[in-house]
């Protein structure tokens, strides 16, 4: 049953991260009357900006966590971000708490360790070669073993903080402490991977419903520094191509179980599909599909997670996106040009209202349809070229 979210009877959800993805989960909630509860370590994140009720909690503190879990008793506990203290969303699990998907999901996909032991020593799909190491010493060894150039990460970590590619063992050290200061959470530990020359990168939207296991059609997107900067939708793949990336799309989702939308990454080359990650929630590159699709992969998250059934997924228009990033700390900012940018037929922007700027931060995105990817995509960089950041005191 749906209705009022002020009647005894409401349903709630509450989003454990309230960035700027959680908060698009939270407006498309609210449009089925369900109650919306946001969580974040810091005040006045986009999403506590338009739920119903908020908390700042450090996530990482299980006994804090579960307080505030306890205090509202959420139908649905919907995790937005990395830096939880997954081992106390398991425990409520089988106190008979709803985790979306699954505490176990949000717990392997948590740090890459997890999903990439499950992806290539359990399903046998494809991936990079990889190695993992808890020092600098076992960094230098691991980097031997997998040789350069290679990818060095956190385990944990959120819009690329810690990614180096590491061309030369002269650079290992300097991948060590740039992965150990991007990392979240409270681990040292890091992975190495073989570096692996795609023709590109994709996003494969994955939603995993009542009714079903349904695709998206394939996002393309360009990274900086392991932080994505476009989008476009769909991505041009052969019928083979789209084949294999949804074949390991199913296996890595069916493994993890649950209700909802998964982001599932997968590079592209000559030599077939090759798994990257996968994140148990709507994915950044996806923002596109609020200018693409007839329901974005918010809505088609909300839906599933509600155990609603997800209709066929329609594609609209092709079309892109392109972010606005910070390049200075300032708690006082201001976005310019967005009269000139909405100038641009078929545009639209979402303006995230983040409380501060920070370096490599997104603070907007820039929403584009087209004819073709090709036309959505110039559009979107000449209508974001019209945005300027304003930094205050």
């Amino acid at each position: 049953m749906f209705g009022a979210p002020t009647s005894k009877h409401t349903k709630k959800i509450m989003l454990l991260g309230a960035g700027e993805l959680g908060k698009e989960v939270i407006i498309e909630a609210q449009r089925l009357g369900v109650t919306t509860i946001a969580v974040d370590r810091y005040e006045n994140a986009p999403a506590m900006q338009v739920a119903h009720r908020s908390y700042v909690v450090d996530m990482l503190d299980g006994q804090a966590l579960k307080e505030v879990i306890i205090r509202e008793k959420p139908d649905f506990i919907v995790p937005e971000i990395e830096a939880i203290a997954t081992e106390m969303l398991v425990e409520l699990e089988m106190e008979g708490f709803n985790i979306i998907p699954t505490a176990n999901a949000v717990h392997l996909t948590m740090d890459r360790e997890g999903i990439r032991r499950l992806a290539s020593e359990k399903l046998n799909v494809p991936t990079a070669k990889y190695e993992f190491a808890d020092s600098l010493l076992e960094l230098e060894d691991a980097v031997a073993k997998i040789g350069v150039p290679c990818v060095i990460k956190p385990l944990m970590s959120s819009s690329g903080k810690g990614q180096t590619i590491c061309k030369s063992p002269d650079e290992v050290e300097k991948s060590w402490q740039e992965a150990v200061e991007g990392g979240r959470g409270r681990k040292t530990r890091v992975i190495v991977e073989e570096f692996i020359s795609f023709t590109s990168e994709i996003t494969l939207l994955t939603v995993r419903s009542v009714n079903g296991t349904h695709f998206c059609p394939p996002i393309g997107h360009i990274q900086k520094d392991g932080d994505y900067i476009e989008s476009w939708q769909p991505h041009q793949m052969s019928a083979d191509q789209l084949a294999q990336a949804e074949l390991i799309a199913k296996q890595i989702t069916d493994s993890l179980g649950g209700y909802g939308l998964f982001g599932v990454e997968l590079f592209l080359t000559d030599n077939g599909v090759y798994f990257s990650e996968v994140s148990p929630r709507p994915h950044d590159t996806g923002m596109v599909t609020m200018a693409t699709q007839e329901l974005s992969e918010f809505a088609l998250h909300v839906r599933a997670v509600l155990g609603l059934p997800i209709p066929h997924i329609r594609l609209n228009s092709p079309g892109a996106s392109k972010t606005l990033k910070a390049v200075e700390d300032k708690v006082d900012y201001e976005i310019s040009g967005v009269e000139q940018a909405l100038a641009s037929p078929d545009s639209q922007i979402r303006i995230f209202g983040k409380p501060k700027a920070t370096v490599g931060r997104r603070l907007a995105v820039l929403l584009q349809k087209g004819e073709t990817v090709e036309e959505a995509l110039e559009n979107a960089r000449n209508a974001a070229s019209k945005l300027t950041i304003f930094y205050g005191n």
